[in-house]
Order: structure tokens, then C-alpha cells, then sequence
């Protein structure tokens, strides 16, 4: 379990950092919100949106998992 709690962190940060930018935070800061056209979200961008929330699922529940062995276990 450890092992895919691992995985799944370290699929999940650049998962996230592939997010274009909504406006309002750091991205604008750095000049992203320039560029990106803040309503259109296309193909690419929902299948990534899917992927994300799934793989963000899997790494919650590796947590929890991993919490209740500890604690049955301990």
C-alpha cells in the first residue's frame, strides 16, 4: 500500500501542474492568466480534469486504508 500511495503522489503533482490557470492566484502573477482564455475548456482539458479527480480518489483512498491498517495494526 505504501508503494501505490507513492505512485499515486507522484502521478498526482504533475497531474496538477498540467491545470491551465483560472484567473486570480499565482498563475496570474507569472503572466498565464495573459494568455489563456478563462471559459473555453476543451477535450484535453476535461479528459485531464477526469484523470485528475481519479487519480486524486485512488490517493485518498490509499490514505485511508493505509490509516486504518495502522490503527488495527498498532
Amino acid at each position: 500500500m505504501q508503494v501505490l500511495l507513492v505512485l499515486t503522489s507522484a502521478l498526482l503533482v504533475p497531474l496538477v501542474l498540467l491545470h491551465k490557470g483560472k484567473g486570480g492566484g499565482l498563475s496570474d502573477m507569472f503572466g498565464g492568466g495573459i494568455t489563456s482564455s478563462a471559459g473555453s475548456s476543451g477535450v484535453a482539458e476535461r479528459n485531464l480534469n477526469r484523470i485528475t479527480v481519479g487519480v486524486a480518489l485512488a490517493w485518498a483512498g490509499v490514505i485511508v486504508v493505509l490509516g486504518l491498517i495502522e490503527r488495527y495494526d498498532g
